[in-house]
């Protein structure tokens, strides 16, 4: 080999070398995420509905990722101090809110000043489920249907009470007041168990809570199922009617999410979004989410985005047919 030759090939293969090293750099980098404590963010407390759901997600991505998972309940505004704070936190992956999306999205049309912009300030990673309230009373009661409780709503008139402790309750405690002419009156509560003992000693005549303390309760025996806020039965428990079918045209239908800060690394979006569509195709987790009465749901970080740029739509129509007045 001549010089000249010689002097060119290894000035080519010292190129050659740097490229290859840079190359392999950049998803070594991205295998190293995470390398530090996440934290999964509940908007509600220890215990609740939401809590569980949160908590299961957690202990399975602690497994994937081998990464320490730190749960924290920033309780506060009906979840959303949690939505902010994470909103607000440092756009690094690490800090996820497991929220329902309607919550998240219903901040900038309940809010007559909202405090962040969730459509800039959050990006969506995964999904998990979908979910739907349930209008609920005491099994003691002696309401057996939906028509049954409306006659005897209509009966009481503005006597009547009903409990909620969540927006999806809230929307649909007026759409139900609004299509029927009850005139109940709503008596939220922080946490949805703190309404048993009043539904059971006939204080609250009715309740509209999410699935999880509905079906628990329901298989106690102390709660009966009257109908559903979606406008399709759910794949999970098909045995219950929707409040459409029942003469009360709506679709309140929540989904839930896992969100980042807007800004963070797509490689951990991307990561965080391969352990959720992992674990909800998992038969632990399809059992998990039908015994909490959720549908499994897996899509990609851009198409969830989308679906919740439309729940943000979808939550202004919800408060307009709703009447509720922004605080």
């Amino acid at each position: 080999m001549n010089k000249l030759y010689r002097r060119d090939f290894m000035k080519g293969a010292a190129a050659l070398g740097v490229a290859a090293t840079s190359s392999l750099a950049r998803p070594a980098l991205a295998q190293q995420w995470p390398t530090q404590d996440l934290r999964f963010i509940c908007g509600y407390a220890p215990g609740s509905g939401a809590d569980l759901i949160v908590r299961h997600f957690s202990e399975r991505v602690r497994k994937l990722s081998n990464a320490n998972v730190i749960v924290e309940n920033r309780t506060g505004a009906g979840g959303d101090l949690a939505t902010e704070y994470v909103a607000r936190a440092k756009p690094d992956g690490y800090t996820i809110l497991i929220h329902g999306a309607g919550a998240v999205a219903g901040i900038m049309s309940l809010r007559k000043n909202p405090p962040i912009d969730t459509s800039k300030t959050l990006q969506m990673a995964a999904t998990t489920h979908r979910q739907c309230f349930m209008v609920v009373v005491d099994t003691k009661s002696p309401y057996q249907t939906l028509d049954d409780l409306t006659k005897a709503m209509l009966a009481k008139g503005d006597k009547a009470s009903y409990g909620t402790n969540a927006i999806d309750g809230t929307v649909i405690g007026e759409i139900y007041k609004n299509v029927t002419g009850i005139k109940a009156q709503e008596v939220p509560y922080r946490v949805a168990t703190d309404t048993l003992n009043d539904l059971s000693s006939g204080a609250l005549d009715f309740c509209i809570h999410n699935p999880q303390l509905a079906l628990s309760q329901h298989r106690e025996n102390r709660l009966r199922i009257l109908g559903i806020g979606a406008n399709k039965r759910m794949i999970s428990h098909p045995e219950f009617p929707t409040m459409t079918e029942l003469g009360v045209p709506m679709n309140i239908q929540g989904w839930w999410c896992a969100s980042v800060p807007t800004g963070s690394p797509t490689a951990a979006i991307n990561l965080i979004n391969k352990w959720f569509v992992e674990i909800v195709n998992t038969e632990d987790t399809k059992k998990f989410l039908t015994d909490i009465g959720g549908d499994p749901l897996s899509l990609s970080p851009a198409d969830t985005q989308a679906l919740f740029m439309t729940e943000i739509e979808n939550w202004r129509e919800k408060i307009r047919i709703a009447k509720i007045t922004p605080q």
